[in-house]
């Protein structure tokens, strides 16, 4: 008798970030919300709708350091410090990345991009204020939809170096 295919997360309503926690073994939890198109900020728009300070909501960004795709994961009150992203990784220049590239590279479309689960894994930067709180929520992979977890296990997760790349 033939067995039955087992069904992935990914075919019922995951996405590569949930499926790799899951498959990691880390404790998470999704926070689903109705996005807005007409919002401004993908990350002010899912700290509003979770009822989350924008301190603890992160914001997934790709840019080009001296020529290599680099993942920087900072809170979505502050901007990103390219200069600091780029000495965090031992680069000279830092530049953001061509949208159409990030999105081609890891997977995710412009407002769902995550640190988990890339098509391609890229060298990752966590803001040091990421270590101020229990948990953080990044992009689980779609917009509309985050992903709450440590710290520690994001930075285990994507090996990550954490340096303080935000600004406010």
């Amino acid at each position: 008798m033939a067995k039955k295919p087992k069904k992935n997360q990914q075919q019922s309503g995951g996405t590569p970030a949930t499926v790799s926690l899951t498959a990691a073994g880390v404790e998470y939890t999704v926070h689903s919300y109705d996005h807005d198109p007409s919002h401004p900020s993908y990350g002010e728009e899912a700290a509003e709708a979770m009822g989350v300070s924008p301190a603890r909501v992160f914001k997934t960004l790709v840019a080009d350091v001296d020529g290599n795709l680099t993942v920087a994961v900072v809170p979505v009150a502050g901007q990103l410090d390219l200069k600091a992203l780029a000495s965090a990784v031992g680069g000279k220049r830092a530049t953001m990345a061509d949208p159409a590239l990030a999105e081609r590279t890891t997977g995710y479309v412009r407002g769902g991009i995550s640190p988990l689960g890339q098509r391609k894994k890229l060298p990752t930067v966590l803001d040091a204020s990421a270590a101020t709180h229990p948990t953080i929520c990044v992009s689980a992979g779609r917009r509309g939809l985050e992903v709450e977890l440590s710290p520690e296990d994001l930075t285990h997760l994507t090996q990550a170096v954490v340096a303080p790349i935000g600004r406010a």
